[in-house]
């Protein structure tokens, strides 16, 4: 593997486990697509460095897990905001 994919991957992951953000987020803050950052963190960061991908899919299981209740909130915040205008 090229030595930038495996730095892109590894940063990736690190700021995904100090920060706790989506792949949405972090790809957006790399300024990379989503689908390039759930390939570095899922497939090929587990051949570079296990411990550091262990972290990042605990990272990324428990924002799976919250997701249907994000999306709750923000569609609750958009009707009442829309009610106070």
């Amino acid at each position: 593997m090229w030595e930038y994919i495996e730095e892109r991957a590894i940063k990736c992951a690190e700021y995904i486990v100090a920060t706790g953000c989506t792949v949405r987020a972090c790809s957006a803050h790399f300024s990379i697509s989503k689908s390039t950052v759930h390939k570095d963190v899922s497939e090929r960061l587990k051949h570079i460095d296990f411990e550091l991908y262990e972290k990042t899919r605990q990272v990324l299981e428990l924002n799976l897990s919250e997701r249907h209740i994000r999306g709750g909130i923000a569609t609750r915040e958009k009707y009442v905001s829309q009610k106070q205008k």
